[in-house]
């Protein structure tokens, strides 16, 4: 997966203080470089970005936690023509129509399986569909 030279230095930065989210986010980031191995990372201010062409997911730390949040999670943002239907998706939104932007809460390793790979790839080829229009 293509990054920057700063990329270990800013996701530090971007982690600080945040050790179970730093591991989380790690866990994920292995999967998806093995699964999108064209994509590329960006570390932004509020979030991690990974585009191929265009954005299809990113993963960032909850600004408003809600009540029923676990205290360490991350939060992985999907973007598909889609909501999810899943109670595995706490935030869908549709910006525009036929795109939802989808937010799933990441608390354990494990919750990084198929399912989650699975919307994620369908984020990246619906992100890649996007240019060919």
């Amino acid at each position: 997966m293509e990054r920057t030279e700063f990329y270990p230095a800013d996701v530090g930065f971007f982690f600080e203080g945040k050790p179970r989210e730093l591991e989380l986010y790690e866990a994920l980031f292995a999967q998806m470089e093995q699964a999108f191995p064209e994509a590329s990372v960006k570390v932004q201010k509020s979030q991690i970005s990974f585009y191929h062409k265009h954005l299809f997911a990113a993963a960032s730390l909850p600004l408003r936690r809600r009540k029923n949040w676990p205290e360490e999670c991350l939060v992985v943002t999907i973007g598909l023509a889609r909501p999810l239907d899943s109670p595995r998706a706490a935030v869908k939104v549709e910006p525009y129509p036929g795109r939802w932007t989808n937010h799933v809460l990441l608390a354990r390793k494990e919750e990084i399986d198929q399912q989650l790979l699975g919307w994620l790839r369908e984020a990246y080829d619906f992100a890649l569909a996007k240019g060919k229009k």
